[in-house]
């Protein structure tokens, strides 16, 4: 494949994936290139998680610490049937912040963060992720 050619093709999944609100929530939510638990509550407060359509505080959130491509890929090739949802072939560093002050309205949520290596489960859409499940197959902590 020439250059421009993998350029364009590049180019066009941008497109795409610009065009699909479920995907940009999901990883507005849930993608990130680089995380510490530490973080969690200045990750969720800066990209303002919440639960859908109030100001409260999401119990749980997780994070998949990836660049978006390999995340995708698990919708393309890079995935299995699970159930209804779509596993990754291969594990993923994963952050899972827990709320901490059950009470809490945004912006005054804080979390507790806990790393782990999982495979990930996801809802495909036109061969993009727009739902995560959490609680699948433990590799380590």
């Amino acid at each position: 494949m020439r250059f421009w050619d993998f350029y364009a093709l590049l180019l066009s999944a941008a497109v795409v994936n610009a065009e699909n609100e479920g995907y940009r929530k999901f990883r507005n939510q849930h993608i990130i290139g680089e995380m510490s638990v530490n973080r969690c509550s200045a990750v969720i407060r800066s990209r303002h998680i919440t639960k859908t359509g109030s100001n409260e505080c999401k119990e749980t959130n997780t994070f998949i610490v990836s660049p978006p491509n390999p995340v995708i890929a698990v919708c393309e090739d890079r995935g299995t049937s699970y159930g209804t949802m779509t596993r990754s072939v291969n594990p993923f560093h994963v952050i899972r912040c827990t709320l901490r002050n059950q009470q809490g309205r945004y912006p005054n949520c804080e979390y507790r963060g806990y790393a782990s290596t999982r495979y990930i489960a996801v809802n495909c859409e036109g061969r993009l992720p727009v739902h995560y499940d959490g609680d699948i197959v433990l590799i380590d902590s």
